[in-house]
């Protein structure tokens, strides 16, 4: 192979592989947490027993922001009361929607006393959250997605979670509730790699990045010191996650503590919702950027060389690699396709991937999911998907493009209730 594909290449290819490889690692402190969480439970004590801040239940607020969500606010609502924490209210901000979202919000205001139904001119999701933060009155503050199903244990399992005092906001687990469309099946099989084992395996090494914006609780005292959601940026829970750091706190996650909520149903919706992450990242890499790799930040300082270079290098090494094989096999150097290297990538990268997964279903005891198992034949062409978006996002933000919310067209559909058995452990401190 002439020097100058070979180089690039090997560097390429070197790369993604090195960096692939130190994923491996999630699968022992994965299953770590696993272990220590089950020994936890055994000796602890109930929900009623347990004394956190103080109190054995503090007041929560849960603060929904909803622009045009009139077809699935209700059901968000109704799970959340059924939840069985003793003592919180549900703040519901309306911003500025212009279909029946805020008489909704009134309805179920008026059916439920916990309820408090706001609005406010539009001004995207952060202003909302911030407009409803203010208004609430709980120690602890869980902020959610109007799509949001919860299960009953979701709030008492995001509190149990704060009993380390160093803990300043807890991250639960998302998965998806509309099951209709062969792209949401996928998607619900492989949410569990990213979920329930890498934050599994992040809490282990305190350097959990994000809490989700699906659900997120957070120490009131500790926004105070952080300061509330940004306003300016596509990114606005995963900004907020590293002031948290930032402040001297760290992040939780209870993976008992569970919400469905929609996933992109068309390929258009999974595109520009994608776009929005890789762009918030980026914008929360800008504004944080003498975070990573800083050791005055412990070990997620440092933890974010790792973040940086798997969410932002690697989709752009991939695909250089591609034209980089093409033209070698043009030229007709098919050394540079059947190569040792290349070849242990393939025959290892397949089987790597399925042992993830089953861990993970494992650790989420989500075996019911494994009947979607059949629509894996679609990783490949997603994994190559999602690093053309990261391109755009790049591209995007490169050219100080608009910022658009590109909020998901929510269907309504709901695969899973907020009753369905959710036989995760409780979460480790």
């Amino acid at each position: 192979m002439t020097p100058w594909l070979f180089w690039p290449l090997l560097i390429l290819g070197t790369l993604i592989l090195v960096l692939g490889a130190l994923k491996l690692v999630y699968l022992p402190l994965a299953v770590a947490y696993e272990v220590s969480a089950s020994r936890r439970r055994r000796h602890r004590p109930r929900h009623s027993e347990t004394t956190i801040f103080g109190v054995s239940a503090p007041f929560v607020s849960v603060v929904v922001p909803a622009f045009n969500e009139a077809n699935v606010l209700e059901n968000c609502v109704r799970s959340l009361a059924r939840s069985n924490y003793p003592a919180f209210e549900i703040i519901l901000v309306d911003d500025g929607s212009t279909d029946s979202t805020f008489a909704r919000m009134q309805e179920l205001a008026a059916e439920y006393p916990g309820v408090t139904a706001l609005t406010k001119a539009n001004g995207g999701k952060g202003s909302a959250l911030n407009v409803g933060i203010k208004a609430a009155q709980g120690e602890v503050l869980l902020l959610s997605d109007a799509d949001g199903v919860f299960g009953e244990d979701a709030i008492a399992s995001m509190i149990e979670a704060f009993a380390d005092p160093s803990i300043g906001a807890v991250c639960g687990d998302d998965r998806p509730v509309n099951l209709d469309r062969v792209q949401t099946r996928f998607l619900a099989v492989i949410s569990h790699v990213g979920t329930g084992l890498v934050r599994r395996a992040l809490h282990v090494l305190r350097c959990l990045p994000i809490v989700s914006g699906n659900i997120g609780a957070f120490r009131r005292d500790v926004l105070e010191r952080s300061g509330l959601l940004a306003e300016d940026t596509l990114g606005e829970d995963l900004e907020l996650t590293w002031r948290i750091y930032r402040a001297g706190f760290r992040v939780a996650f209870a993976p008992r503590a569970v919400v469905f909520a929609e996933s992109p149903s068309t390929i258009r919706g999974l595109w520009r919702q994608r776009v929005r992450w890789g762009r918030g990242l980026l914008q929360t890499c800008g504004k944080h950027a003498d975070m990573i790799g800083n050791p005055r930040f412990g070990i997620f300082g440092l933890s974010l060389i790792y973040l940086v270079a798997t969410s932002i290098v690697v989709p752009i090494a991939q695909l250089l690699i591609v034209p980089l094989l093409i033209l070698a096999v043009m030229l007709g150097d098919s050394s540079a396709v059947a190569s040792d290297a290349w070849q242990l990538v393939l025959w290892l990268g397949l089987p790597v991937a399925v042992l993830f997964l089953l861990v993970a279903v494992a650790l989420n005891r989500a075996w019911g999911d494994l009947r979607f198992a059949w629509t894996l034949v679609l990783w490949p062409v997603y994994s190559s998907l999602m690093s053309v978006v990261f391109v755009r996002a790049l591209s995007l933000e490169i050219r100080k493009a608009p910022q658009r919310w590109n909020k998901l067209e929510r269907t309504g559909v709901v695969s899973r209730t907020s009753t369905e058995r959710v036989a995760a452990p409780l979460s480790a401190s």
